[in-house]
C-alpha cells in the first residue's frame, strides 16, 4: 500500500525575506527583492541587478568559515523548518529513517572563485585552502543539514540546475510514499553571486541588462529580456501521514503529485514545442489521479527569458487547454531566480498559499506579452481557495519538474 505524504515544516532564507514570517509577509504585498549588487564591483559587467539576501546572519562566525555561503543560507533555512515542524532525530523520528535531500544548481561556486583569486594574487596555484573541496562541493549542503540534526537515513545532493530543489522535494516523496523513510527534508540553497560566474549568466544573454529594479524582472511582459540571478534556500519537511498524525505535527499540506523528465533538445534552451514540460505537468497530474479542472493555481517557472515564458505557456495549454482560466504566476517576478533553490522557495510558497488562501502575483507586469493569453495574476494577488496547486521547475540541460500540492483537510 502506498502512503501519504505531508508537509511539517517550513524554512527559508530569501531575498524578500530571511525567515517564512518576513519572505510572506513580502509576497502578499507584492514586494520585490532586486536592487544594485552589493556583493561585488559591477564595474565592467553588462548586469548590475541582482535579488540579495538581506541582513544576512549565520551565527556562529568561526563556523562560518568553513561554509559556503550557500551552505549557510541551508542551514539556516532548515534550522527553521526543523523547529517549525518539532522534528528531533532519536525522540520523535528513528534517525536511520530520517532523510535530507539537498538540491543545488552548482554548489559553492563563490568559494571556488574566492580561492582562484587568492592563489593568482600570491602568484601560487598550489596555495588552496584545505577547506576548498568540502566547502565547494554540491552535496555538502545535504551532508551539513544531516551532520546538524542527527539524520542517518539517505543524504544526498541532486544536481539538475534550475530543476534540483523541485527534483529533491519529488525524489524525496516517491521515498516516504513507498516506505523506505519517515522524515526527509528536500529543498535548495543557491548562490552565485561571484563576479566570474555571475558574468558567465549574463553573456549568455540570460540576464536582463536593465538598471531599473521595478523592471527587471517582469514575466510574461512584453518588455521581458532575461531574469534576475537571486540567492538563498528554501526546505520542507516531509513526512509519512501517520508518522506525523501520530506525534501531533501541524499539517500545511499533503505532496499528491510529482513529474519529472527531459527534453532532451538543448543544453540551455527549453524545447519550443513545451513538450518535456507538458510530460511532467501531466505526470504529476495522473499521480495525483486528479484532472486538470481540478488545479486551482499554477506557480510558474517564469523566469522571464523571452524563450521560457513561451514554452512554458505552450507546454500548460498542451495539459489544460487553451481556454484554461487557471491563474499562474511567477513569484520570481519577486525574489528574482534562486537556481538550484527555486523550487525548494518556491514549494514553500505553494505551501503557505495553500494555508492561507491566497494567490501570489507576478509583479510588475505592466505589459503583458499577447502572445501570451493565460490569467498571470498581475500585480496583486487574489484571495482563493486553492485545493491543488501545481508548481513548475524548467533547468539548463533540459530538466523539467512538476509538483503537486494539495490541501489538507484532517482526513
Amino acid at each position: 500500500m502506498e502512503r501519504r505524504v505531508v508537509v511539517t515544516g517550513l524554512g527559508v532564507v530569501s531575498p524578500v525575506g530571511n525567515n517564512i514570517d518576513e519572505m510572506w509577509a513580502s509576497i502578499k504585498a507584492g514586494k520585490h527583492g532586486i536592487a544594485p549588487i552589493t556583493r561585488f564591483d559591477t564595474e565592467g559587467h553588462k548586469v548590475t541587478l541582482a535579488a540579495e539576501v538581506k541582513d544576512f546572519d549565520f551565527g556562529d562566525k568561526r563556523a562560518a568559515k568553513r561554509l559556503d555561503i550557500a551552505d549557510q543560507y541551508a542551514l539556516v533555512a532548515a534550522r527553521e523548518a526543523v523547529a517549525d515542524s518539532g522534528i528531533v532525530s532519536g525522540e520523535n523520528v528513528d534517525p536511520d529513517r530520517f532523510g535530507i535531500y539537498g538540491g543545488t544548481g552548482i554548489g559553492g561556486i563563490a568559494t571556488l572563485e574566492s580561492e582562484v583569486t587568492k592563489c593568482i594574487k600570491k602568484g601560487n596555484m598550489a596555495r588552496a585552502s584545505a577547506l576548498l573541496v568540502p566547502m565547494m562541493m554540491p552535496n555538502a549542503i545535504a551532508g551539513n543539514i544531516s551532520m546538524e540534526f542527527n539524520a542517518k537515513g539517505p543524504s544526498f545532493g541532486i544536481v539538475s540546475a534550475c530543476a534540483s530543489g523541485t527534483h529533491t522535494i519529488g525524489e524525496a516523496y516517491r521515498n516516504i510514499k513507498h516506505g523506505y523513510n519517515d522524515v526527509i527534508m528536500a529543498g535548495g540553497a543557491e548562490s552565485v553571486l561571484a563576479p566570474v560566474s555571475f558574468s558567465g549568466f549574463a553573456n549568455m544573454t540570460a540576464m536582463n541588462t536593465t538598471t531599473d529594479p521595478d523592471r527587471a524582472s517582469i514575466p510574461f511582459d512584453v518588455d521581458r529580456n532575461g531574469f534576475i540571478l537571486g540567492e538563498g534556500a528554501g526546505f520542507l519537511i516531509l513526512e509519512e501521514l501517520e508518522h506525523a498524525k501520530a506525534r501531533g505535527a501541524k499539517i500545511y499540506g499533503e505532496i499528491a503529485g510529482y513529474g519529472a523528465t527531459s527534453d532532451a533538445y538543448h543544453i540551455t534552451s527549453p524545447d519550443p514545442e513545451g513538450t518535456g514540460a507538458a510530460k511532467a505537468i501531466q505526470m504529476a497530474l495522473d499521480d495525483a489521479g486528479i484532472k486538470p479542472e481540478d488545479v486551482d493555481y499554477i506557480n510558474a517557472h517564469g523566469t522571464g527569458t523571452p524563450y521560457n515564458d513561451a514554452f512554458e505557456t505552450i507546454a500548460i495549454k498542451k495539459v489544460f487547454g487553451d481556454d484554461t482560466k487557471v491563474p499562474v504566476s511567477s513569484t520570481k517576478s519577486m525574489t528574482g531566480h534562486l537556481l538550484g533553490a527555486a523550487g525548494g522557495l518556491e514549494a514553500v510558497i505553494c505551501a503557505k498559499a495553500i494555508v492561507e488562501g491566497f494567490i501570489p502575483p507576478t509583479v510588475g507586469l505592466q505589459n503583458q506579452d499577447p502572445e501570451l493569453d493565460l490569467d498571470y495574476v498581475p500585480n496583486t494577488g487574489r484571495e482563493a481557495d486553492l485545493e491543488y496547486v501545481l508548481s513548475n521547475s524548467l533547468g539548463f540541460g533540459g530538466h523539467n519538474g512538476t509538483l503537486l500540492m494539495k490541501k489538507y483537510k484532517g482526513e
